[in-house]
């Protein structure tokens, strides 16, 4: 993708729709989700459907991406419920693209067809490994073969742009079963393929199973396993267009490239985050206060920060040096590149300024360059024009 094509996404308009139902919950997971509740979900996508009507109306919707959760798990008579509202309210353009995220053992073939008849045409497949051992450390409830039959009952049922994520340096976790991951997911041929490494969120079953002495993730190995699928999936034909993301020309996650743009997307449900008119904004996280201020009349929101100024271009390097095409010049990039931090990352080439833009080139050190971004100061210039 070229700079231009993904700085475009700036003036897209998309949208968040959280839904926080599992079968079960996995022990890495942070997410705002709930398991075992599943007599909530009529009467919160009632409440959810409330919340969009309530909103201020916007321009037709260029992407909607259902997240949780487990999108697959709820009845997508309920989810075409939501989709209905949203398009009331704002409008879905025609050649938008509207994912879910499902889990293979939730997908069938039936659903698959009720899901694309809904307006659906993005599945996004929570895979994570195709090692069984691997699969019962991360809680997960599938196995492989399921995989592979989820992804043929989507393009059975109509869905032509799959995705499918995988979870790399799992403790326990060899090279091997690794690269056989990788071979399975490349033999399958989705559109799009997402490597995340995993994380230990304190809070979490595994972030009290590592407090108490069980290993760790070894960050070594994760780098390893990181440029492993950096290698096959490039060789596979995907090209990497953001840090943990590959996708074939032209399939390229609509909805990601516009919060990487720091573009606008609205949010809605328990947990959701969302970005307008220069602020970021965030509903209640758990289940039951966000049903109940809805349906009370009030609004979800916990709270909102403004995004002006020096932070609205520290955000646009943030988001934005996480695509592989960079970002544009501008007093951001400036200090960057002028500050200590800046200069050793520039000599150390793990950032690169040229054409205009800066990237970078070392996507393994991101997280070390987002660091040295928060840490600059604005220029005298934005201090006195936000005064």
């Amino acid at each position: 993708m070229k700079p231009e094509e993904a700085d475009r996404f700036a003036s897209s308009a998309v949208a968040y729709i959280h839904i926080p139902f599992c079968s079960a919950v996995c022990p890495y997971c942070d997410f705002a989700v709930v398991a075992g509740r599943d007599d909530l979900a009529s009467r919160y996508v009632e409440a959810l459907c409330a919340e969009i009507e309530r909103a201020e109306p916007w321009i037709p919707l260029d992407a909607v991406y259902f997240g949780g959760g487990t999108p697959s798990h709820v009845d997508p008579g309920l989810l075409a419920r939501i989709l209905d509202t949203l398009a009331a309210r704002h409008g879905i353009a025609t050649d938008a693209e509207v994912t879910l995220e499902a889990n293979p053992e939730d997908f069938s073939l039936d659903r698959a067809v009720r899901l694309r008849e809904s307006g659906f045409n993005r599945v996004s497949f929570g895979a994570q490994s195709f090692d069984r051992a691997v699969l019962v450390a991360l809680g997960r409830r599938h196995d492989g073969n399921q995989v592979e039959t989820s992804v043929v009952s989507a393009g059975a049922a109509g869905f032509d742009n799959i995705s499918i994520d995988l979870i790399y340096g799992t403790p326990g976790a060899t090279h091997e079963s690794w690269i056989e991951s990788l071979r399975r997911v490349t033999a399958i041929g989705p559109q799009h393929v997402s490597c995340y490494a995993l994380t230990v969120e304190p809070g979490t079953p595994l972030g009290r199973e590592v407090r108490a002495g069980a290993p760790a993730p070894d960050p070594d190995r994760q780098a390893d396993h990181y440029e492993i699928a950096d290698r096959a999936l490039t060789e596979a034909g995907y090209r990497r267009y953001e840090v943990s993301n590959w996708a074939r020309p032209g399939t390229e996650c609509r909805y990601n490239m516009t919060v990487w743009a720091q573009g606008e997307y609205e949010a809605y449900g328990n947990g959701a985050h969302g970005f307008r008119q220069g602020r970021r904004y965030r509903n209640h996280r758990r289940l039951d206060a966000y049903i109940a201020r809805v349906e009370s009349g009030d609004s979800p929101r916990a709270g909102d920060d403004a995004v002006v100024g020096w932070d609205a271009e520290i955000d646009r390097l943030f988001v934005g040096l996480r695509r592989t095409v960079g970002v544009a010049e501008g007093p951001g990039t400036e200090a960057l590149l002028t500050s200590d931090n800046g200069k050793s990352l520039l000599e150390a080439e793990v950032i690169r300024g040229e054409n205009g833009r800066v990237v970078v080139t070392k996507p393994l050190l991101t997280d070390a360059v987002q660091r040295s971004v928060l840490g600059l100061s604005a220029p005298n210039v934005m201090v006195a024009s936000d005064a």
